[in-house]
């Protein structure tokens, strides 16, 4: 078993990474979002200081399964999942459940952000490890209570309006088509006013002078 196990968002990356850092390290990917909020009404408590209840999505339960496995035999884990909102949550995601499963003992953990995937930038990033951003975290936490929110309220109220898919089609296809039709007339409407101001500008400045 390798010592040292690094996570990445993209199975593509992974024997590149390995290549480059040696048999010591052992590369997998998470494919992504491993947990998700619960497909409930209660996944969100706005009562409750806005808690979230998560539960790990069902296609990805063999990647999950394949990390704990890896880690048990590894010394020391590095997060190396993708520097940006999505992927700083994908990391404390990932941290979190390994907690809640107590598979993080006597193990040292890392942040570390791959840039670029070439020999120096990935050596060049192991050697110098971080801390995940909270605040990456929080933003992409809050985005997706909002999401929640919004959507589970909305939707009951949408259907009320809208109850089935063929009506949306028929409501949609005249709205677009509508929508183009009165882009395309502005358009055209917005040539010939411009074309008449040039033409008219014209005639006034070549008028023809009136003999004395």
């Amino acid at each position: 078993m390798s010592k040292n196990l690094i996570i990445v968002e993209s199975p593509a990356k992974s024997k590149t990474i390995e290549k480059y850092l040696g048999k010591d390290f052992q590369v997998l990917a998470s494919y992504g979002h491993l947990r998700d909020l619960i497909p409930k009404e209660g996944a969100v408590d706005p009562e409750n200081d806005f808690a979230m209840k998560y539960q790990v999505q069902d296609r990805n339960q063999r990647h999950v399964q394949a990390i704990t496995k890896a880690l048990k035999g590894a010394d020391t884990l590095y997060l190396a999942t993708d520097p940006d909102r999505e992927g700083e949550a994908i990391s404390w995601h990932l941290l979190e459940m390994l907690k809640a499963k107590k598979l993080l003992k006597n193990k040292q953990v890392h942040r570390v952000v791959f840039h670029e995937i070439t020999k120096k930038a990935v050596t060049h990033a192991i050697e110098n490890p971080g801390e995940i951003a909270t605040t990456l975290v929080d933003a992409q936490q809050a985005r997706r209570a909002l999401d929640y929110l919004v959507g589970f309220n909305l939707s009951p109220l949408l259907w009320k309006k809208i109850r089935t898919r063929s009506i949306r089609r028929t409501c949609t296809k005249p709205c677009l088509a509508y929508d183009c039709c009165s882009a395309n007339w502005k358009s055209k409407r917005l040539k010939r006013e411009n074309i008449g101001r040039l033409q008219q500008k014209w005639r006034t400045r070549n008028k023809p002078l009136k003999p004395s």
